[in-house]
């Protein structure tokens, strides 16, 4: 049984940090990509970053250069760095590991 946890959210002011954390249960951990997704009010889900089990990244353009990626697969968890935020980063973030998903923590950067 796969259970998601997200957690790390709260209020940050332009220009802060947050470190985001992913606690994922069940087989197969180390060897499956892990992502970073997040959904503001009114608009679709879409991906923030993605690591492959090789440690490989990817990210959406509008992150690029501010957020971070990573995973420990020995703790079943992955990380996201979020530098430089900015108003446009408010949304629900979700982890997602092999097709579940968390409940959502929720970032909102704000003065």
């Amino acid at each position: 049984q796969v259970q998601v946890v997200e957690s790390g959210g709260g209020l940050v002011q332009p220009g802060g940090s947050l470190r985001l954390s992913c606690a994922a249960s069940g087989s197969f951990f180390s060897i499956k990509p892990m992502a970073w997704y997040r959904q503001a009010p009114e608009k679709q889900r879409e991906l923030v970053a993605l690591i492959a089990y090789n440690g490989s990244t990817t990210y959406a353009d509008s992150v690029k250069g501010r957020f971070a990626i990573s995973r420990d697969n020995a703790k079943n968890m992955v990380y996201l760095q979020m530098n430089s935020l900015k108003p446009e980063d408010t949304a629900v973030y979700y982890c997602n590991f092999r097709g579940f998903w968390g409940q959502g923590t929720q970032v909102t950067v704000s003065l």
